[in-house]
Formats: C-alpha cells, sequence, structure tokens
C-alpha cells in the first residue's frame, strides 16, 4: 500500500496523482456554464485517430456550430499543431473551440456529445474532454494521470464537496471507458484504502 509520503499511486502501467482521491469535484455546468470549452490558449488535445473521427463526425454536426467555427474549419481543418508541437482541436477568437454549440442561457455544450446523447454518432468526444478535469501524459514507460486545476472549475470542487462526490468516483465512466473495468477496480480500492488510512 503507498504511504502518505508517496505522491502517486501505481495502477498498473499508470501513475495517478492522489488529487483523484483527495479532491472532490462534480461539474456545476449551471455555474460554470461550460467555460472549459471556451477558455485557454489552445484547443484540446486529441490524437491522429480523434482527428479523423472529427472529420467523420462534421457533417451530423454542422449545424450546431457557429457560422465562425463553420468558417475556420473549412479554412483550416478540425485541427492545427500547437506551439508545443501537439495535435489540438482548432479553435476560433483565439481560444473558443469549434465544436461548441450555445444553448438557451448562453451555457456552452460540445456539439460532438450533443449528436451522441441524440444517438446520431457512436463517438462521444475527445478523450481528453471526456476525461477532464483529469490530463494524462505519455511517457516511454507508463502514462502519468494528474488533476489540471484550474480557477473556473472552482464552482465544481465545491459542489463536490457538497456532494461528498470525490474525482475518482465522479470520473468512473471516462476512465472506465479510457482505462478498462479492471483498471479502474482497481484504482478504486487503491483511493478507497488511501482515504480509510489518510482522508479528511
Amino acid at each position: 500500500m503507498n504511504t502518505k509520503e508517496e505522491v502517486m499511486l501505481q495502477i498498473k502501467d499508470t501513475l495517478v496523482s492522489l488529487d483523484l482521491a483527495e479532491r472532490f469535484f462534480c461539474c456545476d455546468l449551471d455555474t460554470c456554464l461550460g467555460q472549459c470549452c471556451i477558455e485557454g490558449d489552445a484547443g484540446a488535445p486529441i490524437t491522429e485517430e480523434e482527428r479523423l473521427k472529427l472529420e467523420q463526425v462534421l457533417p451530423l454536426i454542422k449545424n450546431d456550430l457557429l457560422p465562425r467555427a463553420l468558417k475556420e474549419i473549412e479554412e483550416n481543418g478540425v485541427s492545427y499543431v500547437d506551439e508545443e508541437g501537439d495535435l489540438v482541436t482548432s479553435i476560433i477568437d483565439g481560444k473558443n473551440c469549434v465544436f461548441s454549440t450555445y444553448a438557451p442561457g448562453g451555457k456552452c455544450l460540445c456539439a460532438i456529445e450533443k449528436a451522441f446523447r441524440e444517438g446520431k454518432t457512436d463517438f462521444r468526444k475527445p478523450a481528453s474532454c471526456y476525461l477532464y478535469p483529469v490530463r494524462l501524459t505519455s511517457y516511454p514507460t507508463f502514462t502519468a494521470v494528474n488533476y489540471h486545476r484550474w480557477n473556473i472549475c472552482r464552482c465544481a470542487e465545491l459542489l463536490g464537496r457538497k456532494n461528498n462526490i470525490r474525482l475518482y468516483k465522479f470520473l468512473k465512466g471516462p476512465l472506465t471507458d479510457y482505462f478498462g473495468k479492471e483498471w479502474y477496480e482497481e484504482l478504486e480500492m487503491a483511493c478507497d484504502a488511501y482515504l480509510e488510512q489518510y482522508g479528511e
């Protein structure tokens, strides 16, 4: 069992930040209005496979996209390589993801996930979006699983604490889909054991 001094949990070939066990989190879309799809200086990280998926789903979601987002996609594609050399989704206005759509009241939603929920596609959205606020960093021998803290998600931390939902519990679906059921069950046991010993 990991001790308090250790800063990560080892789950198979991943090292998981203790933030997933310690932090409370539950998206509060009514408060933040989906700012994670708007703010930032680059698009969402994607793989080459996901880039192809985005191109395939585009005809299904065109009617939900902003006119200037469609123009950006037509002129420069669904993705670009950012300053750090990562492939990311295209953006407009220097920040807004081109796949954003808006509901009444100004709430920002993902047009891809909207199509997924409507049964139009089996592609929910890029993994980096589905797993957020967790970020993955791949190394030659392991993958680091970390919590990306951002001031716009403060309301999610407060709602998570209010409802007693830890980050690893909130992300059960995304983490299971990405890493597999066995991986998540091992993470859950490790987090539960850690909290039993060191939790608040």
